[in-house]
């Protein structure tokens, strides 16, 4: 097997990497069945796929079921503190996969990256938050006419699409991977609720029991923050925007109320809001001595981080794993998790495997189906179609040796007309 091209950290990893990749594999069964299939069926033959993706186990057993089917990968990081070293060195020497990732990269080799991601000149792109999408659309408009279409796997990179879209700047067709059930109910939900905490334990080693843990955001990922986090003994409380969201936080038994209340009575603050500013300096100067900050937001904008590199007396940098340490003029320390940065891939190893299976199972299969059905599409945000979702669920149930009922012949005619009354 002929090396690709690649720029990784450090190639002795590889064999490590290759035993954490089979291991996450195990539970995956959902992808692992779709890749057997994509073997016989080469559903990707003689397609190129750009990915700017977290460099990850999980993430490595998607490329490779890609790559059973026929297709030609180029590999890139969409966060430089998510990529796992052993990973990107297995990929490239274990699976002869193009890679080019590694882990605490600054942002001009961020960049770098995924434009050697991108001279492979793909015809299909997969993103995870949407810079490589607006890469292809600003510096290397040269590629546009090859991409047929791709898939966006996150909430924030769905709502840069969105407006791409809406701007009339978008130009290929993309499926909102984020916005299908068995990912954002799941993946959104469950995996972020439980790999965020795992994040804050890895990091800081604190007991939240007792202690008010502030959500800042009430989406699916907020849902999942708070319940792992009421779960755990912690007094929740809920910041939000959206009225809806809010009345759903209250009603679930979530203390809310503003950011700027809750900054004065928080023990560990959570953002997943996908937006910029809502941990900012007049919260910073509200914090109890102590105060634990996490964002497992994509990208680095919803701690002002900038502001605490401005103001804080003092910087302890790495007091503990992935965890620096702010004191402030009176003498306060408020502590933040992997820089600001998305903490659960940060500070710990991001979703467990069994999770990413439905996420990446979706991606999988929706990238086999723009390959038939891209050219009729259009430009545009586009949704999975429900077969696939409702596939991804049922292999899913099938693994895990659940059994569901189906309906009855009459009971079909019964929801398939409307001549019966009451």
């Amino acid at each position: 097997m002929s090396t690709p091209r690649h720029d990784i950290a450090d190639a002795s990893l590889a064999a490590a990497g290759r035993m954490r990749i089979e291991w996450a594999e195990r539970s995956m069964p959902v992808l692992r069945s779709i890749r057997e299939r994509f073997e016989i069926n080469k559903p990707f033959a003689g397609i190129k796929i750009a990915a700017c993706m977290h460099v990850t186990t999980e993430t490595a057993n998607l490329m490779l079921a890609l790559k059973a089917g026929g297709a030609e990968i180029a590999l890139c990081a969409s966060n430089p503190l998510s990529t796992q070293d052993d990973t990107a060195a297995a990929l490239v020497h274990e699976y002869g996969i193009s890679v080019f990732a590694k882990h605490g990269i600054d942002r001009d080799g961020y960049y770098d990256h995924i434009n050697a991601a991108l001279d492979i000149a793909p015809s299909q792109v997969f993103d995870d938050g949407c810079d490589l999408v607006n890469t292809l659309h600003t510096t290397r408009k040269e590629l546009l006419p090859g991409v047929r279409g791709g898939c966006e796997e996150t909430t924030t990179g769905v709502i840069r699409l969105h407006q791409m879209a809406k701007d009339g700047a978008l130009t290929f067709p993309m499926i909102a991977i984020n916005d299908t059930d068995t990912k954002h109910m799941f993946d959104n939900r469950y995996g972020t609720g439980q790999s965020t905490l795992d994040a804050i334990f890895r990091a800081t080693n604190t007991l939240l029991a007792g202690k008010v843990v502030v959500v800042a955001g009430y989406g699916y990922c907020g849902k999942g923050v708070a319940e792992r986090a009421k779960g755990m003994g912690a007094d929740v409380v809920v910041t939000e925007i959206d009225p809806t969201k809010a009345l759903d936080a209250t009603m679930q038994g979530y203390r809310v109320m503003p950011m700027e209340n809750a900054a004065k009575i928080g023990d560990v603050f959570i953002t997943v809001t996908g937006n910029r500013d809502v941990l900012s300096h007049e919260h910073f100067l509200a914090m109890k001595d102590g105060a634990i900050m996490a964002n497992s937001g994509h990208f680095d904008i919803e701690i002002d981080v900038k502001w605490l590199e401005d103001n804080a007396t003092q910087k302890n940098s790495k007091i503990r794993h992935q965890t620096d340490e702010y004191v402030m003029r009176d003498g306060r320390r408020l502590l933040l998790i992997a820089e600001g940065r998305l903490a659960n891939l940060g500070a710990a190893e991001g979703h467990p495997a069994a999770v990413m299976d439905m996420s990446f199972a979706d991606q999988a299969l929706a990238a086999e189906w723009l390959v038939e059905n891209a050219d009729g599409l259009g430009a545009g945000v586009f949704d999975v179609p429900t077969e696939i979702d409702k596939e991804v669920a049922r292999l899913k149930l099938a693994s895990m040796g659940v059994n569901i009922d189906e309906l009855t012949p009459a009971q079909e005619k019964y929801l398939n007309s409307w001549d019966h009354g009451s």
